[in-house]
Formats: structure tokens, sequence, C-alpha cells
């Protein structure tokens, strides 16, 4: 049998991943693949670090949570973005990645036509949600 939570414990779960992640973090965006697991170095080349708000999510609702604010950046080397490293306001603790997509279904959106980044252009996050699981 499953376990199964009320839409109070998965928003709050949510809620506390904000609060543990700890203000501005550094979102990056890199090239290649992810690496296989948050622990793991970096890979790819660095394309954009953005500063995320002080306030970077909206509070949990209906187990989702979603982007707070603008989360924008420069393009730092061109190639094409294909993951992301959001890491603590020190940027040196991983605590979560993912994919990067251009059209959705990736779990970071930016608002590039093809993915393509290049140097000194800004970078833009218009998809960011995050859904607990065991509902």
């Amino acid at each position: 049998m499953a376990i199964q939570l009320s839409t109070a414990v998965r928003n709050a779960q949510l809620d506390i991943w904000e609060t543990t992640i700890s203000t501005t973090p550094k979102l990056q965006i890199r090239t290649g693949a992810q690496p296989a697991n948050c622990a793991a170095a970096d890979s790819g080349t660095l394309l954009c670090e953005i500063t995320l708000p002080s306030d970077w999510m909206n509070a949990a609702s209906g187990g989702t949570k979603t982007l707070l604010g603008t989360w924008s950046g420069t393009g730092v080397a061109a190639d094409v973005a294909a993951h992301f490293r959001l890491k603590d306001s020190a940027g040196t603790t991983c605590h979560m990645q993912g994919t990067v997509t251009v059209t959705g279904g990736g779990d970071a959106t930016i608002d590039s036509t093809d993915a393509s980044i290049a140097i000194g252009q800004t970078v833009n996050v218009t998809s960011f949600t995050l859904t607990a699981a065991n509902s």
C-alpha cells in the first residue's frame, strides 16, 4: 500500500525546501547532462548564473510551488542550455538540479527560442514549478 499525504503536509514539505536552501540562492544554467546527483561535481559549461530574489518561490498551494519575482541573469558563455543546478547563496552547495527547456516539459523553462545562450544575452526563467509527491 502506498503512503498518501494531505495537501497541507505536501505544502509544508515544499515550503521547507525554500527555507532550507535559503534566501538569494544561485541558479546556474549549464550545458550537457546533469551530474548523477547533487553531491557530484558540476558538469558542463556554466552559461548563466542567476541570483534569485530573497523570497524566490510563492507559498505552496495544492501541493505545488512556483517561482516568485524575476529570475533573470546574463550569459557568460555561449552554448545550448541543458540543465540547472540550484545552489546556496554562496554558490557552493548544490541543493537541487534538473533539466532546462524552452517550450515546457523541463524542470525549468527559459525564454531563449532554441535554448542557445550567448555571451551578454539576458536570460529569463519563465517557468519553474515544484510538485510534492505522495498525493
